[in-house]
């Protein structure tokens, strides 16, 4: 990013038609906090290289906590990328991310059966 003041009024525009912000991929680079602390997104969206190994990586698990404990601080809620277990998700509970996406959610898949699953259902 390099422009911050047309990064943070494009947010404000979209934000105002009740379009979320998510700052993706929170953690993976050094700028992370500093978008954080500078943009009005809705929230920090943990990197998923943080989110799959979790359960085996104490270091990962300090930065998932360190994470939520800055987005509190400039309250927002938290999403954990990457999350395909239910042991991972009970874990991220535990931590208090406020909300998961990933394979455990829904795995993709082509549009027209998106589609036609919606048709059947009307």
């Amino acid at each position: 990013m390099t422009n911050f003041v047309d990064a943070k009024k494009f947010i404000d525009e979209v934000r105002a038609l009740g379009v979320k912000i998510a700052l993706h991929d929170f953690g993976a680079g050094a700028s992370s906090f500093g978008y954080l602390k500078t943009l009005p997104v809705d929230y920090p969206e943990i990197d998923g290289q943080f989110i799959a190994n979790l359960l085996d990586d104490a270091l990962d698990d300090a930065a998932v906590r360190y994470f939520r404990d800055a987005a509190r601080v400039v309250g927002v809620e938290t999403i954990a990328e990457f999350v395909e277990t239910e042991a991972v998700r009970h874990t991220l509970r535990e931590i208090g991310i406020d909300l998961a996406q990933g394979y455990l959610g829904h795995r993709p898949e082509p549009q027209a059966a998106l589609v036609l699953r919606a048709l059947e259902t009307a």
